[in-house]
């Protein structure tokens, strides 16, 4: 099996690559997107995920889409969980 590097957490992909070069902060985001200071805060410190929600806004605002940042929190997720579920005992289903 090969090992894939972890994929970033959306919220370090928003830090990094959005915020950062912009020089603008979370809050000066969250304003922006009409949502909660905290959310922005958290979603950057990787505490929070990425909802429909947030999506929708940070697509509108970033000229992306909300399947961008979807995608970036799914990949993230299905990676937390392959380091941590363990399938090894169930038997896949043969077929004919």
């Amino acid at each position: 099996m090969t090992l894939l590097k972890a994929p970033m957490h959306p919220g370090e992909v928003l830090k990094t690559l959005y915020l950062e070069p912009l020089e603008m902060s979370a809050i000066s985001l969250a304003k922006s997107l009409g949502v909660p200071r905290t959310r922005i805060e958290r979603l950057v410190k990787g505490q929070t995920g990425v909802s429909t929600d947030t999506a929708l806004r940070l697509a509108r605002f970033f000229s992306t889409s909300p399947e961008y940042w979807l995608n970036l929190q799914r990949n993230w997720e299905l990676h937390q969980a392959m380091q941590t579920t363990d399938t090894s005992s169930i038997t896949p289903l043969e077929t004919a």
